[in-house]
């Protein structure tokens, strides 16, 4: 019986050490990145996700001459449920109360009535980009955020002309 139960072990043996893990087949394959040739150099890109974020928190700007700016949602979620949009208040706004304006103004997308913007962008919902164009005449430290209901505390940050 020991015979044969160290036969049946090593025969065991035997088999497992030729039995490798099958490894699956992965290759990368790598992706031409096209450079772009476009020479406005106040182009500026923003992009905002699902998370609730801006990949920048700080955009830079000279006053007096034009700015284009690209706002992309990378995310997948409609804009009903995680719209983001890019709004440039006017300096000396407050911030919390336009917010709070902005939240009762679904019916314009979340851009409240009155003269406290310089430039906002449509909300857009995953997969979407609007850009826009404005001029911002003087220097200073502006601030710059997403009306979205309950996205401004974090999705804000400074756009700075110099």
């Amino acid at each position: 019986m020991k015979n044969l139960l160290a036969l049946f072990s090593l025969v065991l043996l035997v088999i497992s050490c030729g039995n490798e893990p099958k490894k699956e087949k992965f290759s990368y394959e790598r992706v031409k990145v096209e450079e772009k040739t476009e020479t406005n150099s106040n182009l500026l890109v923003l992009n905002s996700n699902d998370q609730m974020l801006f990949d920048k928190s700080v955009l830079k700007a000279k006053a007096g001459e034009e700015v284009n700016l690209l706002l992309n949602h990378t995310g997948q979620i409609g804009k009903e449920f995680m719209g983001h949009n890019f709004v440039l208040l006017k300096n000396g706004v407050d911030v919390d109360d336009f917010a709070q304006a902005a939240m009762l103004a679904k019916e314009s997308e979340y851009i409240p009535a009155g003269d406290d913007t310089i430039a906002y962008t449509s909300m857009i919902g995953g997969g979407e980009s609007d850009q826009i164009s404005f001029t911002v005449d003087q220097p200073g430290t502006y601030v710059f955020l997403c009306t979205f209901p309950g996205h401004y505390q974090i999705m804000r940050g400074e756009f700075i002309v110099e």
